[in-house]
């Protein structure tokens, strides 16, 4: 059976490009590892938030829509909260940095491993999970956030569904074991020992929700490339609408919904984000792929206003309530 090693990114959907900037890099204290555009929708930007160089299972992206009225709304069939690992020893740090930031936050824990919860500006659900384990890549070292108290990766996602089972059956096909349960909440684990290696389903009676921002896109998961089209070809019989793979340039990628509703990617590592930029100045300019360059002038008119300067202040932080 194909299977992947765990998370390779999440994708999200965000509001005002500088506040979101603002808050991943400012108070997060990750890295800016790529500014570019969504290659489906060219008005839009998309921006990767990661460690040092941006190494698969550390990467939050967005699409920031400015449109005020495009709102979505939480419900079923989407990810809840988007989980970092961060050290153990860290949690009085994060708390008072939350603090110091003005982020409101909750305590939780859960499988025993204690946690911070909280929302950023466009009401995007966040956690900090707190214990041992090593970073998979690289540490920014001009993070505002010292380098033993920094995220390390995802510790993995939090998916609400109608029902538990559908779901399951999919994890479990691409390689995800049921490893406990707490409440109405049940953990599955790639086995794999390794950062974003967890997925949470929580069912739910909402309704289904909507698309929007504040909301997640879409959940990646990591697999060989020389793996992929078999991954493909097992959604397939499992009944998913499987797409072929598609060049993102920094990774390829296929995407398959699940039949809770939850949108998956299945994307390689390679070959990573230092195809078009050097790992020193990554993310300090806007980059299009090779097949988009002919029409940078017209994509740039047509983008938000994006003034990002690595050396800037760090900007105020305010989150949803």
């Amino acid at each position: 059976m194909t299977s992947t090693s765990g998370i390779h990114h999440v994708t999200a959907i965000g509001g005002d490009p500088e506040r979101n900037a603002g808050f991943y890099v400012d108070t997060l204290g990750l890295r800016l590892v790529k500014w570019t555009v969504n290659h489906d929708d060219t008005d839009t930007y998309h921006l990767y938030y990661g460690d040092g160089v941006g190494t698969p299972g550390t990467n939050v992206t967005f699409f920031p829509w400015t449109d005020a009225g495009r709102r979505g709304e939480f419900g079923a069939g989407q990810t809840q909260f988007t989980a970092f690992s961060v050290p153990g020893s860290s949690y009085d740090y994060w708390r008072e940095r939350l603090e110091s930031r003005g982020v409101r936050y909750s305590e939780h824990e859960r499988f025993g491993d204690r946690a911070l919860q909280f929302s950023d500006p466009d009401g995007i659900g966040l956690e900090l999970v707190f214990h041992d384990g090593e970073r998979p890549g690289e540490p920014w070292m001009e993070s505002p956030v010292p380098l033993e108290h920094q995220i390390r990766g995802f510790h993995g996602v939090t998916l609400a569904v109608s029902g538990v089972e559908p779901t399951a059956e999919i994890l479990e096909r691409v390689g995800f074991e049921r490893v406990a349960s707490e409440g109405d909440r049940t953990r599955y684990d790639t086995g794999d020992n390794r950062i974003g290696a967890v997925v949470d389903l929580l069912e739910t009676s909402l309704p289904r929700g909507e698309m929007g921002v504040g909301t997640v896109h879409h959940v990646a998961f990591e697999v060989a490339s020389d793996e992929q089209e078999a991954l493909r070809d097992e959604l397939r019989e499992a009944g998913l609408n499987a797409t072929d793979p598609i060049d993102r340039t920094y990774f390829t990628a296929i995407y398959a919904r699940e039949p809770g509703g939850v949108l998956f990617e299945f994307a390689t590592p390679e070959p990573g984000f230092t195809v078009d930029e050097d790992p020193e100045s990554l993310g300090e300019r806007l980059t299009l792929p090779e097949w988009l360059e002919d029409d940078r002038e017209e994509i740039e008119a047509a983008l938000p206003a994006f003034e990002w300067d690595p050396d800037r202040e760090p900007a105020p932080t305010t989150t949803e309530d």
